[in-house]
């Protein structure tokens, strides 16, 4: 395995463009449940339900509610091995962007800067009414701690996330930043992600047509496996040796 994972550090290192993509597995290191894994969400909750647009305009206080335990705790996590080193190859030059379908800001807390979300993000909350209306994550998430909703000063209206829900389309910028990455790369780290969700089921899909080269590190299979230039199941496994050699280049 160490052989293994220095040869992906030579990739990592060699790569003219090197960009990651994560899902949600990159974050269970730090105590998030992912959503399709094992003991993901959607084995105990409705979460098609929660994050259903159609069901927010008809009651929002459902999605703060059911999400209150796992989104609007997310600032008592750290951010882990993965998120670390991911910041640290950026900071060496050597991974140029970081792609998320992730909506738990850990990346950013990790120490990353060029983060791509492209599901959005907590990080802004606003009124569907107000134009201008915003609130910070900080603020929104101490009143659902407190049991409150966050609303518009101006009309009242329960606000919301900037995260895309079921039956709203993906922000434009982040998507066509994603597949501008994912199109440059001559190398993609796909992590965490089982690569079941389009539109970011395709990015890798958008390296291989141009040449390029994908690494997948996950504990369940993606459809791309077999077409992998290098394939790792355990992310602590391969992202503490990675840190070990990084700290030694």
């Amino acid at each position: 395995m160490n052989e293994e994972i220095a040869k992906l550090f030579a990739k990592i290192t060699g790569a003219r463009h090197c960009v990651a993509l994560t899902g949600a597995g990159v974050s269970t290191l730090s105590g998030i449940r992912d959503f399709r894994g094992k003991n993901g969400l959607y084995n105990d909750m409705d979460a098609q339900k929660i994050f259903d647009i159609d069901y927010f305009y008809k009651d929002p206080s459902f999605y703060y509610k059911a999400a209150g335990s796992f989104i609007y705790h997310i600032d008592e996590k750290e951010a882990s091995i993965v998120h670390i080193v991911l910041a640290d190859l950026e900071r060496a030059g050597f991974l140029k962007a970081l792609i998320t379908q992730n909506i738990d800001l850990l990346h950013q807390k990790g120490g990353s800067r060029e983060v791509i979300e492209i599901h959005g993000s907590p990080s802004v909350h606003y009124c569907l009414r107000c134009a201008g209306v915003r609130m910070d994550f900080k603020e929104a998430a101490a009143l659902v701690k407190a049991g409150d909703l966050p609303k518009c000063p101006s009309c009242g209206r329960v606000l919301k996330p900037a995260i895309t829900f079921f039956g709203e389309s993906l922000p434009i910028d982040a998507l066509r930043s994603a597949e501008n990455h994912a199109q440059s790369a001559d190398l993609m780290l796909v992590l965490g992600t089982s690569l079941t969700v389009y539109p970011a089921s395709g990015l890798p899909e958008s390296t291989l047509r141009r040449g390029g080269e994908i690494v997948i590190v996950n504990n369940m299979n993606t459809p791309l496996d077999t077409r992998a230039a290098m394939r790792f199941e355990d992310l602590g496994e391969v992202f503490e040796g990675l840190q070990r050699l990084l700290a030694a280049h």
